[in-house]
């Protein structure tokens, strides 16, 4: 049995024998290749000095890149994969910079140095993605992609100019082809069957299949499942635990599968926040502006629809959403499939409807009408890469003025991501006026009873979630902005 992964570290191929299973990317940079320009600042994916870029085969046999935390991802996952870092990007015969390089050094982009590395890998790869779309990033683009990187000198300005200084230079020859001739080596690396490391006491499995991980998961109901480890990265460099047996999903195709279905898109449970981005714009702009708003890139590029849903947090913010417009989950084990509503998976606090052995497929997330009213909001202390105090998502189906339908569900107002039954009742059949919003306002207190916490008090919530109500009664009624969501409904019908 072999414990061995192989996977490009640059341009050179490498083959590790894992020795701990759940060692970080971050961890093993540092001890063996000694590539220490990947700092570690966190330990938990928030600051982004550990940020590196990850290559990956795409469906047409090109190299895809995205930025990822070292810190939290482990090192089998490499397996079959280019690994870059900072050390990468000069030409490694004359010693010239790269392009994001140069500029952060002409704009004096670096201070203390410690975070530049992280940022400068941030910038590598929204240079690659730039340069295949042959456009300039707007500020708010480059605001965006720099959002997971963190400067405790406080150099933002001199690093955002940096990022728009490189951006119209190309991309240097030797990327292009140490990019060509990776995707080569990968291909011819690829690994047919499933992935075991055992080293006597603990394992890592990384199937290729849906039939192999249920098989697997279905002998070892006990392991782990491992995505985007965006939260079990935390348990081990946090918590400090020793997991005996992970099951790794990131390498079956068919978990990670995106696609229009006519009335619903179907999202695999595999697929990261930045492989579905184009189902949340086209389900609703609000739904995509809520998803950019979780974590920072690299965990979108990293975490997944369905780990989200699984983990059975009550503040994840895609449940809400999810739930509102009507979403269904499927669910397998060893042979046997089912499907139910997303609402109903969630039992109690982190205790979902998931049997031994079973594992969410992926979700059915239904389209919009061109009548239907949708919107969903997120209140937090911090806009970007922080965690809801509440959130919120409402869907009301009108016919000729009247509420034919009413869906609204929260998250962080109860141990579970929650509707509001009495409150759509109250809704259901009534005109959608201002007084038939009021009398449904006090119907919310019967539905919730939030409590407070470190993120808001259980009275802050119970107001807010009231006044979020208000809103997206407000933004569906003035003219303008029920013209503009109505227009989107129809332009997607």
């Amino acid at each position: 049995m072999s414990s061995r992964i192989r996977f490009l570290l640059g341009n050179e191929l490498r083959e590790v024998v894992v020795e701990d299973p759940t060692e970080t990317v971050l961890q093993y940079l540092r001890r063996d290749p000694l590539r220490r320009g990947t700092k570690e600042g966190c330990a938990e994916g928030d600051c982004g000095a550990c940020t590196v870029a990850i290559g990956e085969t795409g469906a047409d046999g090109s190299m895809r890149y995205k930025a990822v935390n070292a810190c939290i991802q482990f090192l089998p996952t490499l397996d079959g994969r280019q690994l870059l870092t900072v050390e990468d990007l000069a030409d490694p015969k004359s010693g010239a910079l790269h392009p994001v390089q140069q500029a952060m050094v002409e704009a004096h982009g670096s201070q203390c140095g410690f975070c530049t590395p992280g940022f400068v890998m941030s910038l590598y790869v929204g240079h690659k993605a730039d340069r295949l779309k042959a456009k300039v990033p707007s500020r708010d683009a480059v605001d965006d992609r720099l959002a997971g990187n963190l400067c405790r000198c406080t150099g933002y300005r001199p690093i955002i100019d940096a990022a728009i200084k490189a951006a119209g230079t190309e991309e240097p020859e030797h990327h292009a082809i140490s990019a060509r001739q990776a995707a080569k080596t990968l291909k011819e690396i690829e690994r047919r069957d499933t992935l075991v490391i055992d080293n006597g006491t603990r394992r890592f499995y990384a199937p290729r299949t849906l039939d192999d991980l249920a098989t697997l998961f279905e002998r070892n109901p006990e392991a782990c499942l491992l995505a985007g480890g965006t939260d079990v990265g935390l348990w081990v460099t946090k918590l400090h635990h020793e997991l005996k047996t992970v099951l790794y999903l990131g390498n079956v195709a068919e978990l990670a599968l995106v696609e229009n279905q006519g009335g619903h898109w179907w999202i695999g449970a595999g697929a990261s926040y930045g492989d579905a981005a184009r189902v949340f714009s086209d389900l609703h702009p609000d739904f995509a502006e809520l998803v950019r708003r979780i974590g920072s890139l690299q965990i979108r590029n990293a975490g997944t629809i369905g780990g989200n849903i699984a983990n059975g947090s009550p503040i994840g913010d895609t449940m809400p959403a999810l739930i509102a417009l009507g979403a269904k989950l499927h669910l397998r084990q060893g042979a046997k499939t089912r499907v139910l509503a997303l609402e109903d998976f969630y039992l109690a606090y982190r205790k979902t409807d998931r049997h031994a052995g079973e594992f969410v497929v992926g979700i059915e997330a239904p389209k919009l009408g061109p009548r239907d009213l949708f919107a969903t909001y997120k209140i937090s202390k911090r806009f970007d890469q922080d965690i809801s105090a509440v959130c919120a998502a409402f869907r009301v189906v009108l016919d000729q003025g009247a509420i034919k339908d009413a869906r609204i569900a929260f998250g962080g107002m109860a141990a579970t991501p929650k509707r509001a039954p009495k409150t759509e009742a109250a809704l259901t059949g009534k005109p959608w006026i201002e007084t038939t919003v009021k009398a449904a306002l006090a119907t919310l207190g019967d539905d919730y009873q939030p409590i407070g916490d470190m993120r808001a008090s259980a009275r802050y919530r119970a107001t807010v979630a009231g006044n979020m109500l208000r809103r997206f009664f407000l933004e569906t009624t003035l003219s303008a902005s029920r013209h503009r969501v109505l227009a989107s409904r129809e332009a997607a019908a």
